[in-house]
Protein backbone atom coordinates (compact mmCIF):
# COMPACT_ATOMS: atom_id res chain seq x y z
CA UNK A 1 0.00 0.00 0.00
CA UNK A 2 2.85 2.38 0.89
CA UNK A 3 4.39 1.62 -2.49
CA UNK A 4 1.17 2.61 -4.26
CA UNK A 5 0.91 5.88 -2.32
CA UNK A 6 4.56 6.64 -3.14
CA UNK A 7 3.92 6.12 -6.86
CA UNK A 8 0.84 8.36 -6.76
CA UNK A 9 2.82 11.04 -4.93
CA UNK A 10 5.59 10.96 -7.54
CA UNK A 11 3.00 11.11 -10.35
CA UNK A 12 1.32 14.13 -8.78
CA UNK A 13 4.66 15.92 -8.50
CA UNK A 14 5.41 15.17 -12.16
CA UNK A 15 2.04 16.52 -13.31
CA UNK A 16 2.49 19.58 -11.14
CA UNK A 17 5.88 20.25 -12.69
CA UNK A 18 4.46 19.94 -16.19
CA UNK A 19 1.49 22.24 -15.59
CA UNK A 20 3.62 24.80 -13.78
CA UNK A 21 5.49 25.37 -17.06
CA UNK A 22 2.37 26.73 -18.75
CA UNK A 23 2.39 30.52 -19.05
CA UNK A 24 -0.33 32.74 -20.45
CA UNK A 25 1.05 34.87 -23.28
CA UNK A 26 -0.90 38.01 -24.14
CA UNK A 27 -0.22 39.02 -27.71
CA UNK A 28 -0.13 42.74 -28.29
CA UNK A 29 -0.79 43.07 -32.02
CA UNK A 30 -1.09 46.68 -33.13
CA UNK A 31 -4.16 47.21 -35.29
CA UNK A 32 -3.04 50.35 -37.10
CA UNK A 33 -5.38 52.57 -39.07
CA UNK A 34 -8.19 50.91 -41.05
CA UNK A 35 -7.47 50.36 -44.73
CA UNK A 36 -9.84 50.47 -47.68
CA UNK A 37 -10.75 46.96 -48.90
CA UNK A 38 -12.01 46.66 -52.49
CA UNK A 39 -13.98 43.68 -53.78
CA UNK A 40 -14.97 44.43 -57.36
CA UNK A 41 -15.33 42.51 -60.61
CA UNK A 42 -16.82 43.62 -63.93
CA UNK A 43 -17.77 41.37 -66.86
CA UNK A 44 -19.16 41.46 -70.37
CA UNK A 45 -22.52 40.16 -69.15
CA UNK A 46 -25.61 42.35 -69.51
CA UNK A 47 -26.34 42.56 -65.80
CA UNK A 48 -25.80 44.93 -62.90
CA UNK A 49 -22.31 45.06 -61.42
CA UNK A 50 -21.34 45.59 -57.79
CA UNK A 51 -18.17 46.88 -56.14
CA UNK A 52 -18.06 46.37 -52.39
CA UNK A 53 -16.04 48.73 -50.20
CA UNK A 54 -15.22 47.93 -46.57
CA UNK A 55 -12.61 48.81 -43.97
CA UNK A 56 -10.03 46.41 -42.61
CA UNK A 57 -10.28 45.38 -38.95
CA UNK A 58 -7.83 44.30 -36.22
CA UNK A 59 -6.63 40.68 -36.39
CA UNK A 60 -8.78 39.40 -33.52
CA UNK A 61 -11.89 41.39 -34.45
CA UNK A 62 -14.48 38.90 -35.73
CA UNK A 63 -17.30 41.40 -36.14
CA UNK A 64 -18.77 42.00 -39.64
CA UNK A 65 -16.70 44.17 -41.94
CA UNK A 66 -17.48 47.87 -41.59
CA UNK A 67 -18.89 49.29 -44.86
CA UNK A 68 -17.32 52.32 -46.48
CA UNK A 69 -20.05 54.91 -47.03
CA UNK A 70 -20.20 58.16 -49.01
CA UNK A 71 -17.42 57.19 -51.40
CA UNK A 72 -17.32 58.15 -55.07
CA UNK A 73 -16.90 55.05 -57.26
CA UNK A 74 -16.35 55.33 -61.01
CA UNK A 75 -15.14 52.88 -63.66
CA UNK A 76 -13.78 54.23 -66.95
CA UNK A 77 -12.92 52.21 -70.04
CA UNK A 78 -10.17 52.78 -72.60
CA UNK A 79 -12.63 54.53 -74.94
CA UNK A 80 -13.54 57.15 -72.37
CA UNK A 81 -16.91 55.73 -71.34
CA UNK A 82 -17.74 56.39 -67.69
CA UNK A 83 -19.76 54.06 -65.45
CA UNK A 84 -20.89 55.50 -62.10
CA UNK A 85 -21.53 53.12 -59.20
CA UNK A 86 -23.94 54.19 -56.45
CA UNK A 87 -24.45 52.91 -52.90
CA UNK A 88 -28.20 52.44 -53.31
CA UNK A 89 -28.80 50.82 -49.91
CA UNK A 90 -26.17 52.73 -47.94
CA UNK A 91 -24.38 49.48 -47.06
CA UNK A 92 -21.05 49.72 -48.89
CA UNK A 93 -22.27 47.87 -52.01
CA UNK A 94 -21.85 50.27 -54.94
CA UNK A 95 -23.96 49.24 -57.93
CA UNK A 96 -24.06 50.06 -61.64
CA UNK A 97 -27.28 49.11 -63.43
CA UNK A 98 -27.58 48.67 -67.21
CA UNK A 99 -29.91 51.01 -69.05
CA UNK A 100 -31.43 48.14 -71.04
CA UNK A 101 -31.49 44.34 -71.13
CA UNK A 102 -28.72 44.30 -73.74
CA UNK A 103 -26.51 46.95 -72.12
CA UNK A 104 -23.24 45.53 -70.78
CA UNK A 105 -20.40 47.28 -69.00
CA UNK A 106 -17.49 45.17 -70.21
CA UNK A 107 -16.31 44.17 -73.68
CA UNK A 108 -13.65 41.70 -74.78
CA UNK A 109 -10.30 43.47 -75.18
CA UNK A 110 -11.31 46.53 -73.17
CA UNK A 111 -9.24 48.06 -70.38
CA UNK A 112 -11.03 49.30 -67.25
CA UNK A 113 -9.87 51.69 -64.54
CA UNK A 114 -11.51 51.90 -61.13
CA UNK A 115 -11.36 55.22 -59.31
CA UNK A 116 -12.46 55.44 -55.66
CA UNK A 117 -12.52 58.69 -53.69
CA UNK A 118 -12.97 58.14 -49.96
CA UNK A 119 -12.44 61.06 -47.61
CA UNK A 120 -9.18 62.76 -48.55
CA UNK A 121 -7.81 59.62 -50.22
CA UNK A 122 -8.09 58.55 -53.87
CA UNK A 123 -7.44 55.02 -55.13
CA UNK A 124 -7.07 53.46 -58.56
CA UNK A 125 -6.85 50.02 -60.15
CA UNK A 126 -6.60 49.01 -63.80
CA UNK A 127 -7.42 45.67 -65.42
CA UNK A 128 -8.09 44.20 -68.86
CA UNK A 129 -11.05 42.10 -69.97
CA UNK A 130 -9.56 39.20 -71.92
CA UNK A 131 -11.06 36.71 -74.38
CA UNK A 132 -12.82 33.59 -73.15
CA UNK A 133 -13.58 30.35 -75.04
CA UNK A 134 -17.06 28.91 -75.40
CA UNK A 135 -18.04 25.96 -73.20
CA UNK A 136 -19.00 23.34 -75.77
CA UNK A 137 -20.83 20.87 -73.55
CA UNK A 138 -21.21 19.29 -70.13
CA UNK A 139 -21.50 15.57 -69.36
CA UNK A 140 -21.72 13.57 -66.14
CA UNK A 141 -21.09 10.02 -64.98
CA UNK A 142 -22.24 7.95 -62.01
CA UNK A 143 -19.70 7.25 -59.27
CA UNK A 144 -19.60 5.84 -55.75
CA UNK A 145 -17.25 6.21 -52.79
CA UNK A 146 -15.81 2.97 -51.37
CA UNK A 147 -16.75 4.07 -47.83
CA UNK A 148 -19.80 6.08 -46.73
CA UNK A 149 -18.94 9.61 -45.51
CA UNK A 150 -19.17 10.06 -41.74
CA UNK A 151 -21.02 13.38 -42.08
CA UNK A 152 -24.06 11.75 -43.67
CA UNK A 153 -23.47 13.20 -47.15
CA UNK A 154 -24.25 10.97 -50.17
CA UNK A 155 -21.95 8.05 -50.88
CA UNK A 156 -22.87 8.00 -54.56
CA UNK A 157 -24.09 10.32 -57.26
CA UNK A 158 -22.99 12.08 -60.44
CA UNK A 159 -19.76 13.86 -61.33
CA UNK A 160 -20.24 16.67 -63.89
CA UNK A 161 -17.55 17.57 -66.40
CA UNK A 162 -17.43 20.53 -68.80
CA UNK A 163 -15.59 20.71 -72.12
CA UNK A 164 -13.90 23.79 -73.58
CA UNK A 165 -10.75 24.46 -75.57
CA UNK A 166 -8.18 27.11 -74.73
CA UNK A 167 -7.65 29.42 -77.74
CA UNK A 168 -4.29 29.42 -79.48
CA UNK A 169 -1.83 31.87 -77.99
CA UNK A 170 -0.04 31.20 -74.69
CA UNK A 171 -0.89 33.08 -71.50
CA UNK A 172 -4.68 32.92 -71.21
CA UNK A 173 -5.83 32.65 -67.59
CA UNK A 174 -9.18 31.48 -66.23
CA UNK A 175 -11.35 31.18 -63.15
CA UNK A 176 -13.89 28.33 -63.08
CA UNK A 177 -17.01 29.05 -61.00
CA UNK A 178 -19.82 26.55 -60.46
CA UNK A 179 -23.32 26.44 -59.03
CA UNK A 180 -25.59 23.64 -57.84
CA UNK A 181 -29.32 24.40 -57.80
CA UNK A 182 -28.51 28.10 -57.89
CA UNK A 183 -26.06 27.96 -54.96
CA UNK A 184 -22.55 29.18 -55.74
CA UNK A 185 -19.63 27.14 -54.44
CA UNK A 186 -18.05 30.20 -52.83
CA UNK A 187 -15.62 28.61 -50.38
CA UNK A 188 -11.98 29.62 -50.89
CA UNK A 189 -11.09 25.93 -51.09
CA UNK A 190 -13.34 25.68 -54.18
CA UNK A 191 -11.41 28.31 -56.15
CA UNK A 192 -10.38 26.65 -59.42
CA UNK A 193 -8.02 28.40 -61.83
CA UNK A 194 -6.27 27.54 -65.07
CA UNK A 195 -3.33 28.83 -67.08
CA UNK A 196 -4.07 27.98 -70.71
CA UNK A 197 -5.60 24.47 -70.50
CA UNK A 198 -3.72 23.31 -67.38
CA UNK A 199 -3.05 24.50 -63.85
CA UNK A 200 0.06 26.62 -64.22
CA UNK A 201 2.62 28.11 -66.63
CA UNK A 202 5.11 25.66 -68.07
CA UNK A 203 2.59 22.90 -68.74
CA UNK A 204 2.68 23.48 -72.52
CA UNK A 205 -1.12 23.28 -72.73
CA UNK A 206 -1.78 26.18 -75.09
CA UNK A 207 -4.65 25.53 -77.50
CA UNK A 208 -5.70 22.25 -75.88
CA UNK A 209 -8.92 21.04 -74.26
CA UNK A 210 -8.84 21.76 -70.52
CA UNK A 211 -7.24 18.91 -68.59
CA UNK A 212 -9.39 16.39 -66.70
CA UNK A 213 -8.99 17.77 -63.11
CA UNK A 214 -10.06 21.24 -64.29
CA UNK A 215 -12.99 19.88 -66.30
CA UNK A 216 -14.19 17.93 -63.25
CA UNK A 217 -13.79 20.79 -60.77
CA UNK A 218 -17.47 21.66 -61.29
CA UNK A 219 -18.37 20.12 -57.91
CA UNK A 220 -15.94 19.59 -54.99
CA UNK A 221 -14.06 16.31 -55.06
CA UNK A 222 -15.89 14.85 -52.04
CA UNK A 223 -19.38 15.82 -53.27
CA UNK A 224 -21.82 14.46 -55.81
CA UNK A 225 -24.56 15.95 -57.93
CA UNK A 226 -27.89 14.13 -57.60
CA UNK A 227 -30.72 13.28 -59.97
CA UNK A 228 -32.57 16.43 -61.17
CA UNK A 229 -29.92 18.80 -59.79
CA UNK A 230 -29.30 21.88 -61.92
CA UNK A 231 -25.56 22.35 -62.47
CA UNK A 232 -24.14 25.54 -63.95
CA UNK A 233 -20.52 26.28 -64.74
CA UNK A 234 -19.00 29.63 -65.65
CA UNK A 235 -15.63 29.98 -67.35
CA UNK A 236 -14.21 33.45 -66.68
CA UNK A 237 -11.17 34.96 -68.36
CA UNK A 238 -8.88 36.74 -65.89
CA UNK A 239 -5.69 38.73 -66.09
CA UNK A 240 -2.38 37.21 -65.01
CA UNK A 241 -2.53 39.41 -61.89
CA UNK A 242 -5.98 38.07 -61.03
CA UNK A 243 -4.80 34.49 -61.63
CA UNK A 244 -2.05 34.87 -59.01
CA UNK A 245 -4.38 36.79 -56.67
CA UNK A 246 -7.01 34.00 -56.72
CA UNK A 247 -4.39 31.32 -56.16
CA UNK A 248 -2.96 33.20 -53.21
CA UNK A 249 -6.43 33.64 -51.70
CA UNK A 250 -7.00 29.88 -51.93
CA UNK A 251 -3.58 29.03 -50.48
CA UNK A 252 -3.78 31.46 -47.55
CA UNK A 253 -7.40 30.56 -46.74
CA UNK A 254 -6.65 26.82 -46.58
CA UNK A 255 -3.22 27.14 -44.96
CA UNK A 256 -3.38 25.04 -41.82
CA UNK A 257 -2.46 21.76 -40.20
CA UNK A 258 0.90 20.18 -39.48
CA UNK A 259 2.60 21.45 -42.62
CA UNK A 260 1.19 24.99 -42.61
CA UNK A 261 3.51 27.72 -43.83
CA UNK A 262 3.86 31.22 -42.32
CA UNK A 263 0.98 33.40 -43.56
CA UNK A 264 1.71 36.23 -45.96
CA UNK A 265 -0.16 39.33 -47.07
CA UNK A 266 -2.28 38.89 -50.19
CA UNK A 267 -1.20 41.40 -52.83
CA UNK A 268 -3.54 43.97 -54.32
CA UNK A 269 -3.79 45.89 -57.58
CA UNK A 270 -5.47 48.84 -55.84
CA UNK A 271 -3.08 51.72 -55.18
CA UNK A 272 -3.34 55.13 -53.58
CA UNK A 273 -2.82 58.01 -55.98
CA UNK A 274 -0.71 59.57 -53.23
CA UNK A 275 2.37 57.32 -52.79
CA UNK A 276 2.59 58.17 -49.07
CA UNK A 277 -1.16 57.90 -48.49
CA UNK A 278 -2.96 55.09 -46.70
CA UNK A 279 -2.64 51.75 -48.48
CA UNK A 280 -5.54 49.65 -49.76
CA UNK A 281 -6.38 45.94 -49.87
CA UNK A 282 -8.48 43.76 -52.16
CA UNK A 283 -8.70 43.44 -55.92
CA UNK A 284 -10.45 44.89 -58.96
CA UNK A 285 -10.80 42.52 -61.93
CA UNK A 286 -12.59 42.04 -65.25
CA UNK A 287 -13.74 38.91 -67.03
CA UNK A 288 -15.27 37.62 -70.19
CA UNK A 289 -17.79 34.94 -69.19
CA UNK A 290 -18.83 31.72 -70.91
CA UNK A 291 -21.71 29.77 -69.31
CA UNK A 292 -23.24 26.30 -69.62
CA UNK A 293 -26.04 24.72 -67.60
CA UNK A 294 -27.54 21.23 -67.45
CA UNK A 295 -29.99 19.19 -65.37
CA UNK A 296 -28.80 15.79 -64.14
CA UNK A 297 -30.72 13.00 -65.87
CA UNK A 298 -29.71 9.41 -65.00
CA UNK A 299 -30.69 8.23 -68.48
CA UNK A 300 -28.17 10.60 -70.07
CA UNK A 301 -25.22 9.75 -67.79
CA UNK A 302 -22.03 8.66 -69.56
CA UNK A 303 -19.89 5.66 -68.56
CA UNK A 304 -17.30 6.63 -65.94
CA UNK A 305 -14.38 6.13 -68.32
CA UNK A 306 -16.32 7.01 -71.45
Amino acid sequence: MKKIFAQLFILSLTLSALTSCEDVVNLDIPSGDPQLVVDGWVTNQATEHTIRLTESAPYFDNSPAKPVLNATVIVTDDKGKVFTFKDLKNNGYYVWKPASASDSLGRIGGTYTLNVKFGTEEYRATTKLNRVPKIDSMTYFFDKLPVAPTDGSPQEGYKPEFFARDPTGAGDCYWIKSYRNGKYYNSASNISTAFDAAFSPGANSDGLIFILPIRQSVVPQIEFALEKDTIKVELLSVSLEAYYFLNQVRIESTNGGLFATPPSNIFTNVTNVNPIGRKALGFFGASGVSTFQTVIDAKKAKPKNG
